[in-house]
């Protein structure tokens, strides 16, 4: 368990093999930015990928010599291509989304030749670090799939597990959330999360605990799910939040940083490597946190 974002940065410094990241389209000042920092701070290390003289031209205004840096050309449109075929080359063990398109950059990575499939859905992992929330809590998916079906919303809760594991949780507690606790044939939201606790207890979703339906509040504050008699589950000590839709959990997470000032960083996971890959609107804080994260999951991947 982390109780901030220093847990994380410090456990990727700590690494003695550094993750490298293939940056894809890195012609991004603030992208560029992030990964020099990471670099900088021995986190990981990088490959960037793209426009050769625009990338070259962006280092040397942040004060960088170009010729230190392994620099990949790709043709327009290639960049999420060439960043992937390093992966499947082994000379990178993570992707980053640069200036680009996202189905770019995933197209190339759902590609059956390149062999980076699992088999389950690809979902997104927010991590967030809220003000009266003693831990960081994790809400998927809000970034990939619009309304997911039972089956993906278990694929959804086995990446999460896994990511999770590969940080160092040894049993991950899981909430699925709807808008009430009680299990309505006219709510789909809690009928699949009754569906996905009852996998859980019968062994057919492992490695974690998921709990179900639950309401926000009673997944997030124990003081309230006592006074609402909801009893023997893990309120107020839930790793990880699994919304209905995608709206849902974007509405979640941007409140949460908008409107509580909480702290983000951000993965996809569900392919064989986690792929940073943070909106327009994160900050440099957000991707840097976020490649930290990447690079301490792809050394759990590693050890398991």
């Amino acid at each position: 368990m982390f109780a901030n974002f220093t847990g994380i940065v410090d456990g990727a410094k700590a690494l003695t093999t550094k993750s490298v990241m293939a940056v894809a389209a890195a012609e991004d000042k603030p992208v560029l930015e992030s990964v020099l920092k990471a670099k900088a701070d021995g986190i990981a290390d990088a490959v960037f990928v793209g426009d050769r003289l625009k990338i070259a031209e962006i280092l040397r205004s942040l004060g960088q010599d170009p010729e230190a840096f392994s620099i990949e050309a790709a043709a327009p449109g290639q960049a999420g291509e060439a960043a992937v075929a390093l992966i499947r080359q082994g000379r990178a063990n993570f992707l980053m989304k640069g200036l680009l398109d996202t189905k770019d950059l995933l197209g190339p990575v759902v590609r059956k030749e390149n062999n980076l499939r699992t088999g389950r859905v690809m979902s997104h992992l927010a991590f967030y670090k809220l003000p009266n929330y003693p831990k960081l809590i994790v809400s998927t998916d809000g970034g990939m799939i619009l309304y997911p079906t039972l089956e993906e919303k278990k694929s959804i809760i086995e990446n999460a597990a896994g990511a999770l594991r590969a940080l160092g949780y040894s049993l991950p507690k899981i909430a699925v959330l709807a808008g009430v606790e009680k299990v309505n044939p006219k709510m789909q939201e809690t009928v699949d999360a009754h569906a996905l606790a009852q996998m859980n207890r019968n062994g057919e979703i492992t490695g974690c605990i998921v709990d179900g339906p639950l309401s926000y509040d009673v997944a997030m504050s124990a003081e309230i799910a006592g006074h609402k008699g909801v009893e023997g589950l893990h309120s107020g000590d839930y790793d990880v939040l699994v919304v209905p839709s995608l709206a849902t959990g974007n509405i979640l997470g941007k409140s949460w940083s908008v409107t509580a000032g909480a702290i983000m960083a951000g993965m996809i996971v569900g392919a064989k490597v986690p792929i940073v890959l943070t909106s327009r609107g994160a900050t440099a804080e957000e991707k840097y946190l976020s490649i930290a994260l990447a690079s301490l999951t792809v050394a759990g991947m590693d050890a398991i």
